[in-house]
Parts: structure tokens; C-alpha cells; sequence
């Protein structure tokens, strides 16, 4: 008999409709009861809150990954957390930059309300169980189970709006298929290693300014000027920003503001490839560039380097920019 910890947050699996639209209100023993309990697991459950992730602040989400700590408690085999769907991927990411126990957590929710006539979330709470409970999900760190589908923490966004196929991982695909109670393993993450982030308080301000046709630098300079400890740029193709942008990014690098570059393109990798205000100017600017991680992503894993190393959190940011291994970009084990 596994044991496994549910942690309720709120979100769409727990929503029922009201005079004022859906609101999160369904505790976690009314979800497992929805669900049912797998073979074979005993399932406790606690409420962290029960609300829209749209609502938390990174200090909820701090005070979330804690509970996660916590609810990994001697006897306990893995943690699935319910969630809203509209910030998951950016709470599953930050719960994986700190998750140092080969115990599995996996996050789940729902596109359709709790009181829908043909709710998802029992299915994706019952497949998310199994996950945590099986070996094959042991030292593969925080993962994301969605509509038959467990994706590793970094590179899973949300795709859809309201389809019940929401979450993807571009560039990468899911490294768990679940099948009714079987699991087939497609790959295995490749992670860095974990920061010693302090949970209590909050992160530092880190802002995402988007890049668009014609762009200058005001949003930019706004972002410095509002206090932003780092700033990442969602930028162009592979990494390209206009003139203006990337001049304002020297003056901020040079002022000790780290700048991240990533893509408004959902996949593939940013590179310092063009001049004329492109990557390579980024580049000989002073910024870094993240990867194929997303604009969301990469906000909080610069707020956790600079929450770890604030005089110089590039060292912590690089660490975990390392290349991806064949089995990470989603190859068949």
C-alpha cells in the first residue's frame, strides 16, 4: 500500500458556478471522493486555499512549495497538488527548482468546472495518483498530469485556452503516458541542482517586458524604474529585439540589472544570431539568453538566482541553462 499527500489550492477542478461566475470552493476530500482512490494507495488530503491560481502571488507560491515539503513526511510516497491551470506552469517550475527528494510531486487540474455535466478533473486527479505513486516517476522531480500526460517541469506550458488537452511541452513532449492504470515512460528529465531558496517572505521583482513591431525602450526603462531587480525580454524569433531595446538593455546590465532573453515564439531555442538591435546585440550587451525556457519560466528561475546569489545570480541562472539532453527533447527510452 503506497501513501500519497493530496494538497488542494483551488482552481477549475474545485470550481462550481455561482451568481458571479465559477469560483473555486470544492475541498480536497470532495475531490478525491469524485475521483475515487487507485488501487493499492491510500490518499490523505489538506486545503491550502481555494482559489483561482490567476489570484496567487509568488509569496503564496512560496508558501505552497512549503506545504509541499512538508506534506513530504516520513511514511508519505509522493504529493499531487491541485491547481489552477492559468499559473501551473510557472508554480510547478519554481516547486522543481527547489525539490530535493527523489519522492515524486505532481501537479493536476481541470479545464471543465467541478459541477460541469462532464467534468475532467476526477480523471486527471485519478491519472496525476498514479504518477505519484509509481516508480517511474521517482527522481524525475516535479511533474505536470494533464489529460493522460505527465510533462517535466521546465518547457510545460499551457496551449489552450479551454480544450481539455491544455498543457504541451514544445520542443520536448511528456516523458509519462498514462493509460488507464498503466504508465509508459517516454523520457526522463534532465534537471539542475536544487537551489537552497528560502520559502519564507517573497522573491525579488523580476518583470517581463514583450517585445512587439516598433517596440521602444520605455516599457523597458519602466520596468528598472518600478524597482525590477532582473528583467526578462520576450523577444523576437531567436532572441532579436529593436535598436532601442537593446541599447537600453547595455545601460541596464551596466547598472547591475541582469536582462534574460527568451521567445514569444512557443518553441525552439533563443541565440545571439543578428546585429541591427539583434541577439548578438543583446548579447555584447550583457544579456543572457535562456534557453527554449519561456518568458514565465525564466522570471522565476532569475527571481530564485537572485534571491540565492543577489550580487551575482548569472552563476545560478546558467547552472540550470545547461543543453538538453536526447532524452529531454522527448526521445522513447
Amino acid at each position: 500500500m503506497r501513501r500519497i499527500h493530496l494538497l488542494a489550492t483551488g482552481g477549475t477542478i474545485a470550481s462550481r458556478r455561482g451568481p458571479d461566475g465559477l469560483a473555486s470552493v470544492t475541498r480536497a476530500v470532495d475531490l478525491l471522493a469524485a475521483a475515487g482512490t487507485p488501487d493499492g494507495l491510500a490518499v490523505t488530503t489538506s486545503d491550502v486555499g481555494t482559489v483561482g491560481s490567476f489570484a496567487l502571488s509568488t509569496a503564496d507560491l512560496l508558501r505552497l512549495v512549503a506545504e509541499v515539503h512538508r506534506a513530504l513526511g516520513p511514511g508519505v510516497d509522493g504529493v499531487v497538488v491541485t491547481h489552477g491551470t492559468d499559473t501551473m506552469e510557472e508554480s510547478v517550475f519554481l516547486a522543481d527548482l527547489v525539490h530535493d527528494d527523489p519522492r515524486p510531486v505532481v501537479f493536476t487540474g481541470a479545464q471543465r468546472p467541478f459541477d460541469s455535466p462532464a467534468p475532467d478533473g476526477p480523471a486527471n486527479l485519478a491519472a496525476a495518483l498514479r504518477v505519484a505513486a509509481s516508480p517511474a516517476a521517482r527522481d524525475a522531480g516535479v511533474l505536470l498530469c494533464f489529460d493522460g500526460l505527465a510533462f517535466a517541469a521546465r518547457g510545460v506550458r499551457k496551449v489552450e485556452t479551454l480544450r481539455s488537452g491544455a498543457f504541451a511541452a514544445p520542443g520536448r513532449g511528456p516523458v509519462l503516458r498514462v493509460t488507464g492504470d498503466e504508465l509508459t515512460a517516454l523520457a526522463r528529465p534532465v534537471r539542475g541542482a536544487p537551489l537552497p531558496l528560502d520559502l519564507d517572505g517573497d522573491l525579488p521583482r523580476v518583470d517581463v517586458v514583450p517585445l512587439y513591431l516598433g517596440a521602444d525602450d520605455v516599457l523597458l526603462r519602466a520596468a528598472a524604474g518600478a524597482g525590477a531587480a532582473g528583467v526578462v525580454l520576450q523577444a523576437f524569433g531567436a532572441g532579436n529585439a529593436t535598436p532601442a531595446v537593446a541599447a537600453a538593455v547595455g545601460e541596464l546590465v551596466a547598472g547591475g540589472i541582469p536582462v534574460l532573453v527568451c521567445s514569444r515564439v512557443p518553441a525552439g531555442p533563443v541565440a545571439p544570431l543578428y546585429t541591427g538591435g539583434g541577439g548578438a546585440d543583446l548579447a555584447r550587451a550583457g544579456a543572457v539568453f535562456a534557453g527554449d525556457l519561456s518568458p514565465w519560466q525564466a522570471r522565476l528561475l532569475l527571481a530564485a538566482a537572485l534571491a540565492v546569489a543577489p550580487r551575482d545570480p548569472l552563476p545560478t541562472v546558467t547552472g540550470h541553462l545547461a543543453p538538453r539532453s536526447p532524452h529531454e527533447r522527448g526521445v522513447q527510452a
